[in-house]
């Protein structure tokens, strides 16, 4: 396998990034089983994407004149409640704050009452239950680090849509992460992403390409 690392300034750089080096590097197949069955994918073996000031804004990238926008901050804060609370609608099988809604002020309860010298501030997402859906959690794990004061966030992606999945995901991430360093008193830092299926589905290459100035 291949591993891709790519280091960004902001949210916005990381997708740019992202998408050339999907577009250019990224193995080409047929999905036989998972989103969009028969479809092709774009995807990077395996990626490590560091972004050093993913506070700055704007959250959600620009694209140029005639491309869909992938996301937009009303949608993100929309998502927020997928992320900080259980709430679930009667067609979605499972949802990210299902997990995480307990394990976020038990995040802050032990940074706050115990020390920021420690590894085991992990939120895990999923279960073994997760196996037998035909939707399985995306997001499986926020890591976090507290480290010469500032909020740190480690994240694994089991699958990660480029186009529209990374810009909301890590834009709702980074909302949560203001929030938790708030709540410690830390300054916000970095976001690491790691991931063995980022992707892109064929009905995006064009788009991709327009907006990452490939074409």
């Amino acid at each position: 396998m291949q591993v891709t690392v790519v280091e960004a300034r902001d949210l916005p750089e990381a997708w740019f990034l992202c998408l050339r080096k999907t577009l250019t590097e990224g193995r080409e197949y047929a999905i036989e089983r998972g989103s969009h069955v028969a479809h092709l994918r774009k995807e990077l073996d395996f990626i490590l994407l560091q972004v050093k000031h993913p506070g700055s804004r704007p959250l959600i990238p620009d694209v140029p004149s005639g491309v869909p926008a992938p996301s937009s901050m009303d949608y993100v804060e929309n998502y927020l409640q997928y992320l900080i609370t259980s709430f679930k609608a009667d067609t979605e099988q499972y949802t990210y704050g299902e997990d995480l809604e307990y394990q976020l002020p038990e995040l802050i309860r032990m940074y706050k009452e115990d020390g920021h010298n420690t590894n085991q501030g992990f939120m895990a997402v999923g279960s073994k239950e997760s196996i037998v859906l035909s939707d399985p959690p995306c997001l499986r794990g926020i890591d976090t680090r507290v480290q010469n004061g500032q909020l740190h966030f480690i994240l694994y992606f089991r699958s990660w849509d480029l186009w529209a999945g990374l810009p909301s995901n890590l834009a709702a991430i980074q909302l949560m992460k203001e929030y938790v360093a708030s709540e410690l008193g830390v300054d916000d830092g970095e976001l690491i992403a790691l991931s063995k299926g980022l992707h892109l589905y064929d009905y995006t290459w064009d788009l991709a390409k327009i907006s990452s100035g490939l074409v």
